[in-house]
């Protein structure tokens, strides 16, 4: 079985010949550093399981660019607006570095969730993970330090920093870049 998908069954806790199931209903995609699964304003009910990359879920407000999550690995992607309301996007999904996904549309997906009691529980199973981490997110803005928020987020997903621009890693963890530079010379020092 591949990496990405005994990844996607333990982060989801889901039995592994499911999710080999589904990703043989899934179709592979490529994409370039910077290419976008879907940007702010357009629509993409398609749901999607991350093979090679890291993706960065990112919004422009009043000027400033806000990211609020990235994905790498064996974990899901898709539009909340897209795939629960066939609406615009909220946000921009864009590959930090080369990377592939394997997706599956919307329609393809509920049709896989409705072929049986097991299936249907799979998916209720990934989207409760999805909210969970939306949650801890959320919280994680409220931790007392940023250099805690910091030295939490590279124990979870050390691969960032060879991939991601420090400037969206300061914006997800909710600092200036110069802030972030400053926990990063502070932290180097103590290895020293």
């Amino acid at each position: 079985m591949e990496a990405f998908i005994e990844k996607f069954s333990r982060k989801y806790n889901l039995p592994a010949e499911d999710c080999q199931r589904l990703v043989g209903k899934m179709e592979r995609y490529a994409f370039r550093k910077g290419e976008c699964v879907v940007r702010e304003g357009e629509r993409n009910p398609d749901f999607y399981i991350v093979s090679r990359g890291i993706w960065l879920g990112h919004y422009c407000n009043d000027g400033v660019d806000v990211s609020v999550w990235f994905v790498g690995e064996g974990e899901a992607l898709f539009s909340t607006w897209g795939y629960v309301g066939n609406a615009p996007s909220q946000i921009t999904i864009e590959a930090m570095c080369d990377a592939e996904l394997y997706g599956i549309s919307k329609a393809d997906l509920e049709e896989f969730f409705a072929s049986s009691v097991g299936a249907a529980n799979f998916g209720r199973r990934i989207f409760e993970e999805q909210f969970l981490g939306l949650e801890n997110w959320i919280l994680s803005g409220g931790a007392p330090r940023a250099e805690e928020r910091y030295r939490a987020l590279m124990a979870e997903s050390p691969e960032l920093l060879q991939v991601v621009p420090l400037k969206h890693i300061a914006s997800y963890l909710w600092i200036t870049p110069q802030s972030l530079s400053r926990i990063r010379a502070k932290l180097g020092k103590k290895k020293g």
